[in-house]
């Protein structure tokens, strides 16, 4: 999820870069601003946070097998 809103964040400074507008806001949306928090959303999601539920939290989720698992001959 915050490598999509990273992506959200590069698309929309691509954007503003390309139609040379800064929205009434030069400070706030200037390129140091955008590509940090583009970094930020990115190092976030590349160390685990925000990437969903675990499998095997105990709810139930994902297969179990017991005994011999099907197919493995």
């Amino acid at each position: 999820m915050l490598a999509i809103a990273a992506a959200i964040v590069f698309g929309i400074w691509l954007l503003l870069d390309l139609f040379d507008t800064n929205l009434g806001a030069p400070d706030l949306f200037n390129f140091s601003t955008m590509a940090s928090l583009g970094l930020l959303l990115l190092s976030l999601y590349l160390a685990g946070v925000g990437s969903g539920p675990r499998a095997g939290g105990g709810s139930g989720s994902g297969r179990r097998f017991y005994g011999r698992r099907p197919g493995r001959g």
